[in-house]
């Protein structure tokens, strides 16, 4: 729990909870579905772990966590109260992209766009069988250059070393070209008819890549002129 306001106005009661760095993006990661440490990692990665353990510990004792071990699986389960902060999360998001729009190249992070573009994948879309896209982004440091999602009928995994398929596409970009993409600043067809995003592979499957994904929601909120 942050420092008190000493308000009894239930804005300021929430705010001592929400407002310690990290808590909102963390219950943002589980309000996205994620429930185990290292999952929640991947969505948080400048996040210390160390940090992460003492946040879910501090959700958990407000009551908007619930911590569920069953063997050796523990997994982090929002309560009511924690999925009543669900639409306080898109709110935030559809502000945060109407209002916010500037971008630095600090905020401009491979890992966290493939983790969030491995949630929205839109498995009933990709061909049967395993299909692995591969991503390249030649702006970025060689360590983080190349990434590859690995598609089947029962999940979609995130490898930043080469997961030794066979890959089906090959999408090339800078990392800004993709993040505009996947904010909805670009669309998929101006994206690749300006070739800020270019797509290697067989033809059809070429074409049928953005289908294969779901932009988030708060990629379609309206902005400003």
């Amino acid at each position: 729990m942050g420092s008190s306001y000493h308000q009894f106005c239930p804005v300021a009661k929430a705010v001592e909870l929400l407002d310690e760095r990290w808590t909102l993006l963390v219950i943002r990661e589980l309000v996205c579905g994620t429930e185990r440490f290292n999952e929640l990692r991947r969505g948080l990665p400048r996040m210390s772990p160390t940090l992460l353990s003492r946040r879910l510990h501090q959700l958990t004792q407000a009551g908007i966590v619930e911590r569920h071990v069953k063997d050796n699986d523990v997994r982090y389960v929002l309560t009511q109260a924690g999925h009543e902060l669900r639409p306080v999360v898109e709110a935030l998001a559809a502000w945060g992209i109407r209002w916010i729009g500037e971008l630095g190249d600090e905020d401009l992070d491979p890992k966290l766009l493939l983790w969030d573009m491995h949630r929205n994948v839109d498995r009933t879309a990709v061909p049967d069988g395993r299909t692995v896209i591969e991503f390249r982004f030649p702006d970025v440091p060689s360590n983080s250059r190349r990434w590859w999602l690995v598609i089947t009928s029962d999940e979609v995994d995130v490898c930043d070393t080469d997961p030794g398929h066979a890959v089906t596409v090959t999408v090339t970009a800078d990392v800004r070209s993709m993040v505009e993409v996947w904010r909805g600043n670009l669309s998929w067809p101006d994206a690749l008819r300006l070739q800020a995003v270019e797509v290697q592979g067989p033809e059809a499957l070429r074409r049928a890549v953005p289908r294969w994904f779901t932009l988030p929601e708060w990629a379609s909120v309206p902005r400003p002129a």
